[in-house]
């Protein structure tokens, strides 16, 4: 038995989720959780083999929560379950240990199948962004500057480029304002970009507030 516990802070998300995972003979919920905090104190309580993480919850940043996930309970299988699209954090998510990354369009069946693939110790991607990434590796592919960035500037993209200023990033990311205008130079550098109007330019035309 697949033991699963689910971390999402939308009831009506969690309560779809527990349905599909208890409908499978195979696998059971261990525990639900609405934030981090929720889901380190479950972890700490339950067993579980996987855990369903959604990227947008209360608590620290979504790649912070992964990563230390993996380091406080390295046996755990963690499958992002996200309404972002794949090319804004798919790559970004197994990068800081994550199993598999499935977007909240993809069907029941689609899931429960990711579930199996992780808890067997597999990785889990759609085809299309497996195809992506194999293109990526087989014909050097030139991605575009964001899909460059790293988990945390990528965070810091999003942020400034939604028209935030720097002490409001400092505040929801959990930096101090030096950190985030270091990160801001970093990322017009990184862009070939000029000023934070580009930088929200630039989100807008790419739409990464998705």
């Amino acid at each position: 038995m697949i033991r699963v516990a689910i971390a999402d802070d939308h009831p009506i998300v969690r309560e779809g989720l527990r349905r599909i995972v208890s409908d499978d003979g195979g696998i059971s919920v261990a525990g639900e959780a609405s934030s981090a905090v929720e889901l380190f104190r479950l972890l700490g309580a339950t067993a579980a083999d996987v855990v369903l993480l959604d990227v947008s919850m209360p608590g620290n940043t979504f790649i912070d929560t992964l990563k230390d996930l993996r380091k406080v309970h390295p046996s755990v299988k963690v499958l992002v379950i996200s309404a972002h699209p794949e090319d804004q954090w798919a790559m970004r998510s197994l990068q800081a240990g994550a199993a598999g990354y499935l977007t909240k369009d993809h069907s029941p069946e689609q899931l429960v199948n990711a579930i199996r693939r992780v808890a067997r110790g597999g990785k889990y991607v759609s085809e299309t962004m497996a195809e992506k990434l194999a293109g990526m590796a087989d014909n050097g592919m030139t991605r575009p500057p964001h899909e460059r960035l790293s988990a945390r500037e990528f965070e810091v993209l999003r942020a400034l480029g939604s028209g935030m200023m720097v002490k409001d990033v400092a505040a929801q990311l959990g930096l101090s304002a030096k950190t985030v205008s270091t990160y801001r130079a970093r990322l017009l550098e990184k862009m070939g970009l000029e000023t934070k109007a580009d930088l929200v330019g630039y989100v807008a035309a790419h739409d990464l507030l998705k």
